[in-house]
């Protein structure tokens, strides 16, 4: 199957992604946050049992410790996040978590020995430079255990795109996508009153956001992912998932009306360079000149 139709739907993730950011970050303030995680996952998880319940009954037990590592790395993202932004500034931990894109292709290397193309090199150097003027307003200063905890966060998110990058050619991506997400589920249960005094008001900001995330930002789009990187490489799919920023400050200028600034501008634009340099590949007649 050809690459673009999947890093097409990975593209749709982002905008998923992006989309729901002011959403969630609204409805953050009358909820816990790993409460929030929790129920957002539960949710997802129910849907997708009732979706693909029965494709995984016949589940192996090798498919299904892929599944709940996998999950895993995807809960300890999010959680590490959670607990690293209580300590650090929000811009601080959005370029912090971007790290993934730049950890992805090492990992990759050391752990499955899959070395990335020069323009992948050079994409993600250009998106990372990218979104560190979109999310960084001054110099970086001391790092706190808040940053400490988030380079944590984009380390486990890495992990999770490479590791689900290596099982996705062996395993089912319905599989994949009902034991990540219920793994992830059963974790925030499991830890929300630990980590956290948690509350609620149940407002319709709070169930919308519930319901969009958990259909839409998680059950969907970890399906999708499952399923797409069969057809494309863990570092392409760390670049695409750079655009996230870029296309929740379009959803925050349409709804909100919230500009950018020219140095934020020229952030988003080098974000799309770096992942037009990875499509276009307009190095290769340099690199393999024809004879």
């Amino acid at each position: 199957m050809s690459r673009s139709p999947a890093e097409a739907a990975l593209v749709g993730n982002t905008i998923v992604w992006g989309a729901t950011f002011v959403l969630v970050k609204s409805a953050l303030a009358d909820i816990s946050p790993v409460l929030f995680l929790a129920l957002r996952f539960s949710l997802a998880s129910a849907v997708l049992l009732a979706v693909w319940g029965r494709r995984c009954k016949r589940i192996e037990p090798a498919e299904l410790r892929a599944g709940m590592l996998i999950g895993g790395f995807l809960f300890s993202g999010y959680l590490l996040q959670t607990l690293g932004l209580r300590l650090t500034s929000a811009p601080k931990s959005a370029f912090l978590t971007g790290l993934a894109s730049v950890l992805v292709p090492l990992l990759a290397m050391l752990v499955y020995r899959n070395r990335p193309q020069l323009s992948e090199v050079l994409g993600i150097v250009a998106a990372t430079v990218g979104l560190g003027l979109m999310t960084l307003q001054g110099p970086m200063g001391s790092i706190g255990r808040g940053d400490l905890l988030t380079v944590g966060c984009a380390l486990a998110f890495a992990a999770h795109i490479v590791t689900l990058g290596h099982y996705s050619e062996k395993v089912r991506f319905e599989i994949l996508s009902v034991s990540q997400v219920g793994t992830a589920a059963l974790f925030a249960l499991t830890l929300f009153w630990w980590v956290e005094a948690p509350f609620v008001a149940w407002r319709s900001t709070v169930l919308y956001a519930i319901l969009v995330t958990g259909l839409l930002a998680t059950a969907l789009a970890f399906t999708v992912q499952a399923w797409a990187q069969r057809h494309t490489t863990s570092t392409r799919t760390a670049l695409i998932y750079t655009l996230e920023p870029v296309f929740a400050w379009l959803t925050s200028y349409w709804l909100a009306g919230e500009g950018l600034s020219r140095r934020a501008a020229t952030g988003a634009a080098l974000i799309l360079g770096g992942v037009f340099l990875v499509e276009l590949k307009p190095l290769s007649p340099w690199l393999h000149p024809s004879k």
